[in-house]
């Protein structure tokens, strides 16, 4: 796939992010940014930084020093519902769903419908089943009936809901961890699918991944980090995985 970043509109930018812990930088004097509609993944060893970026553009941590930038507005994050509010969805590797409850239920997770007034509030089940169902449906995700638990779904599935779930809430940005480790062949292939309908779509969507082939597959650029540093960003329609290989192991 090609990106054309330098017409594009950036979605998402970070200038000059710190993150220091205990005395040690994870992230030092880090530039990044993300184009308007692109699938961008974020590679490097273990340590490398990748995973301190992620916690600081979904919210979960705040740089020591830098810019963030979400359509060109500066933004402060001080917990993940302010990354929310900006348009950023995060799906963690574990994906946080509710294995015995219904699919309906794991879409509106902590943001239910509810119908009524005052004490006399109660879950609105059907409207979140409509809803839900219509949601799934526009995603093309295919799913036996949304009443039915989380638990009895398969792996792709269960990541294909994680990522309904974030969309349904109206992001422009969606970070997710890993999205297709552990899936079979069948299974990384539909939320493959599902990645580059998303990116049709507009959304710009970053995604953290040790696997090459996951790689290349969806994503228009890659970020390489190294030791708390962008020690490259390579174009996929250009690069082969040899390349990202030695910018990950610091042999180019």
């Amino acid at each position: 796939m090609s990106t054309t970043a330098t017409q594009q509109m950036i979605a998402l930018e970070g200038r000059g992010l710190t993150k220091v812990f205990g005395g040690v930088a994870a992230l030092n004097n880090v530039d990044v940014q993300f184009p308007t509609g692109s699938v961008t993944a974020v590679m490097g060893d273990n340590g490398a930084g990748k995973s301190t970026l992620m916690k600081i553009l979904s919210g979960v941590h705040p740089a020591d020093s830098g810019i963030l930038e979400v359509n060109g507005h500066a933004q402060v994050f001080r917990s993940p519902s302010d990354a929310r509010d900006a348009g950023i969805e995060t799906v963690h590797q574990d994906l946080s769903l509710a294995d015995h409850r219904d699919i309906a239920a794991n879409l509106f997770l902590g943001r239910e419908l509810t119908t009524g007034w005052g004490p006399f509030r109660r879950l609105a089940i059907k409207r979140m089943r409509e809803e839900a169902l219509e949601s799934l449906t526009a995603l093309g995700v295919d799913i036996p009936s949304v009443a039915a638990e989380v638990r009895h779904l398969s792996g792709g599935q269960r990541q294909a809901i994680a990522i309904a779930r974030a969309v349904h809430f109206g992001c422009s940005i969606l970070i997710m961890d890993e999205p297709m480790a552990a899936l079979g062949l069948r299974e990384a292939q539909k939320v493959q699918n599902l990645i580059t309908d998303l990116a049709s779509r507009g959304i710009t969507q970053i995604i953290v991944s040790h696997n090459l082939d996951h790689t290349f597959a969806v994503a228009n650029r890659i970020i390489v980090f190294r030791q708390g540093r962008v020690a490259g960003v390579h174009d996929t329609s250009t690069a082969s995985p040899s390349d990202v290989l030695h910018t990950i192991n610091g042999l180019d």
